[in-house]
């Protein structure tokens, strides 16, 4: 049973989500040959400002 884990800065739709992880679900199908009800798509959102690349804050890198 394939997991997928994505973490995303918040801020997106749920249908904007929902779109992402039906696509990625394709792809894993396509890919590994299982069938759909065996894919599951975890989205884990949090604020830009709780993410640090490089030392450096994400809101003064991407603002």
């Amino acid at each position: 049973m394939p997991i997928v884990r994505i973490e995303l800065w918040a801020g997106r739709s749920n249908d904007s989500n929902i779109e992402l992880a039906k696509a990625i679900t394709d792809v894993v199908v396509e890919k590994v040959g299982c069938p759909v009800e065996a894919v599951t798509v975890k989205i884990e959102e949090s604020p830009k400002e709780n993410w640090v690349i490089g030392g450096k804050p994400a809101t003064e890198m991407h603002k």
